[in-house]
């Protein structure tokens, strides 16, 4: 019996911290100013992928940040989406400062548009397998730090995967690229919902070669190009769409408010605009020797 206490304990106050294993506590304090004490920075991997969107980082993906984000993406201590969110909205600010959109604390009072961050989704079998998608749980815990902050900001999981992709560990850059090449789309109605004027951030927990991103970045990119409703297409993505996601929407009831208007044929203009940036919780230390030149 006192071993079933415990697990039901541990949902509540994990048992260890998630980035070095300290007892009784979600992530340490020397934990949480690894994930985001510092600065974010701008990343880019080396070779950079076609299309990759400027990307900020919050850390280095390394020791207690490594291990932080294992431990909430592939042992499920959810708990630590709050410190990841929080990281990952630093990242963000960084990243709509350098666009000039306005992010963060300083964002003018008149700036009423919402920032919309887009996770770049989990493969279905992965989110079956975890038993939730990590990059849309902290993309949510994300969108609570900056509306607290100042900024609005609204999470619109609107990209799938359209076909399956082989498991990216051990492939290399090129071999990403070609693994995910098409891979992404928007749903249906999700060009009228990113079709306003507010800035679209890509937002991610783990950037290594930018294939994710840069991938997710051309599907936004070439969604307006698709009629709204995407007729056999809708139809062929509303009978395969796993029953994981109808589950994983009652995570975020948030997304689905009315979207902004736009002002074309589908609600609003033909074409969606670039992705104004992408931010992350980590990438891989060699990203970071941008930030040398």
């Amino acid at each position: 019996m006192r071993g079933w206490w415990r697990d039901v304990g541990d949902l509540v106050l994990p048992a260890e911290c998630g980035g070095c294993g300290r007892a009784r506590t979600v992530l340490c304090p020397r934990c949480r100013t690894a994930l985001g004490g510092a600065a974010p920075c701008r990343v880019r991997p080396d070779p950079e992928p076609p299309g990759l969107p400027v990307v900020h980082a919050a850390a280095r993906y390394a020791d207690e940040t490594r291990a932080a984000l294992l431990a909430h993406k592939e042992r499920g201590v959810l708990a630590l989406a709050g410190p990841l969110g929080e990281a990952l909205a630093g990242a963000v600010r960084a990243g709509l400062r350098e666009a000039g959109a306005g992010g963060g604390e300083g964002r003018s009072a008149g700036a009423r548009e919402p920032v919309l961050l887009v996770p770049v989704p989990s493969a279905r079998r992965a989110v079956r397998a975890r038993g939730h998608d990590p990059a849309r749980r902290i993309a949510l815990a994300a969108a609570g730090v900056l509306r607290r902050t100042g900024t609005p900001a609204r999470v619109l999981a609107v990209l799938r995967q359209r076909h399956a992709v082989a498991d990216q560990s051990g492939l290399g850059a090129r071999q990403r690229r070609d693994n995910l090449a098409g891979a992404l789309a928007v749903v249906p109605g999700g060009v009228r919902l990113l079709g306003g004027r507010e800035p679209v951030v890509l937002v991610d927990d783990l950037m290594t070669t930018g294939a994710s991103l840069a991938e997710a970045a051309r599907a936004v990119r070439e969604a307006g190009a698709v009629p709204d409703e995407w007729g056999a297409g809708a139809r062929t993505y509303r009978t395969a769409k796993s029953a994981v996601y109808s589950s994983a929407a009652r995570e975020g009831r948030e997304e689905r408010k009315s979207g902004p208007r736009m002002a074309g044929p589908h609600g609003g203009g033909d074409v969606v605009r670039e992705v104004t940036c992408a931010a992350v919780v980590a990438a891989s230390p060699d990203a970071f020797e941008i930030n040398r030149n």
